[in-house]
């Protein structure tokens, strides 16, 4: 089903409790629309800008991965970096 973005908030707001060093948020946007998914992401790097958190984002999302600064990829069980 899809979460809304309000739910969405929530789970970060926990997540970012205690101010994490290093969040892991696999597929974040997955299962929202895209406009939710947006949301979701610019809160993410927002958030990861302002506190200095280290975020690690598991994605099939070409376009939410170009935004990160750093990107592997999974090719026949080998991580390979993109430059």
């Amino acid at each position: 089903f899809r979460h809304s973005f309000p739910a969405a908030n929530v789970a970060l707001a926990r997540a970012f409790n205690g101010r994490p060093d290093v969040l892991f948020a696999d597929e974040p946007t997955g299962n929202l629309d895209r406009q939710t998914g947006d949301k979701i992401a610019d809160l993410l790097f927002s958030l990861n800008r302002e506190h200095g958190t280290t975020l690690i984002l598991v994605t099939h999302d070409p376009a939410l991965a170009a935004r990160c600064d750093r990107r592997l990829r999974l090719v026949n069980g080998q991580l390979q970096e993109e430059a």
